[in-house]
């Protein structure tokens, strides 16, 4: 087993997260944040979701997901988004003061971290896990991703809708 390799592959995921929270240097941010999210998406979806979703996520993100976890068949899926992010706001226990001014953050690093994951895990598996989730959350997981040119540069530049 090579740790190098799967601290490679973590790396690399947070520095892309931390890149889509307009931060590319704040790794750390990206790594609380991302472990905030991922606590609260496996609170809301079954467990065998759960297990099959973390099989595609890099070896340091499946211990990011796992941590301080006790798996039950019991979930607690809220109806409403509003209730998620709070959740993923309590869930950045470490920082919370600091990571977020404002509900309003909150959901758009919600949204910014499902976007990333959704690059990551196959269409079917995120498809499954948007399928597990009421209707209200499943917005979240739905952030479009367009590619929006630029005249003056003639470059591609990433928007998100």
């Amino acid at each position: 087993m090579n740790f190098n390799k799967h601290a490679q592959k973590g790396n690399l995921f947070l520095k892309e997260l931390a890149k889509e929270l307009g931060d590319v240097s704040d790794i750390n941010r990206a790594n609380r944040l991302l472990r905030a999210v991922l606590h609260t998406l496996r609170n809301h979806i079954p467990q065998r979701e759960s297990f099959q979703f973390i099989s595609q996520l890099p070896m340091m993100l499946k211990a990011l997901y796992v941590d301080g976890w006790i798996p039950t068949e019991e979930q607690k899926s809220s109806k409403k988004k509003e209730k998620f992010i709070e959740e993923v706001l309590r869930n950045d226990y470490f920082s919370l003061n600091k990571d977020f001014s404002k509900f309003e953050e909150g959901l758009k690093v919600t949204k910014a971290v499902f976007r990333v994951l959704k690059k990551h895990v196959s269409e079917g598996e995120y498809k499954d896990i948007e399928a597990t989730l009421p209707k209200k959350l499943k917005d979240l997981l739905k952030s479009r991703i367009q590619y929006k040119k630029i005249k003056l540069e003639n470059v591609y530049q990433l928007t998100t809708a």
